[in-house]
């Protein structure tokens, strides 16, 4: 399990990289200021938690039954909330109305608290 988040933190990260430079050099010419402010906080919780997931799959005080769970709240959490963000940042570029769905964006941040939670309990109850 320990690759398989490392590794997840990894692609993450690259990701982050990737479209950060596109939000960077190319969204400017293509939609308002504020969508990409919007882009660029969708890419910095992106990076935030690909760290978190990079770390995480090096710890070894935490059981993976534990790191299991953590994980899959980190990464549904970036794919809700930063995805959607990035859907709704570039809005204006699509046929489909990205709002309709943004309700799914505080479920992807609320996944996110619950990993950083349920982390933090894990590792009071289990480091030594």
């Amino acid at each position: 399990m320990n690759k398989t988040i490392f590794c997840t933190g990894v692609f993450f990260g690259l990701l982050a990289v990737v479209l950060g430079a596109f939000g960077a050099h190319g969204l400017g010419t293509l939609v308002s200021a504020g969508e990409v402010d919007t882009f660029k906080t969708g890419v910095t919780y992106q990076m935030y938690h690909a760290l978190f997931l990079l770390i995480l799959g090096s710890v070894r005080s935490i059981s993976e039954e534990n790191k299991k769970l953590i994980y899959y709240l980190i990464s549904s959490g970036i794919v809700l909330f930063s995805f959607s963000i990035y859907f709704l940042a570039t809005n204006s570029l699509t046929g489909f109305d990205f709002r309709t769905i943004g309700f799914i964006t505080p479920i992807g941040g609320i996944l996110l608290i619950l990993g950083w939670l349920f982390l933090g309990y894990r590792a009071y109850r289990e480091f030594k």
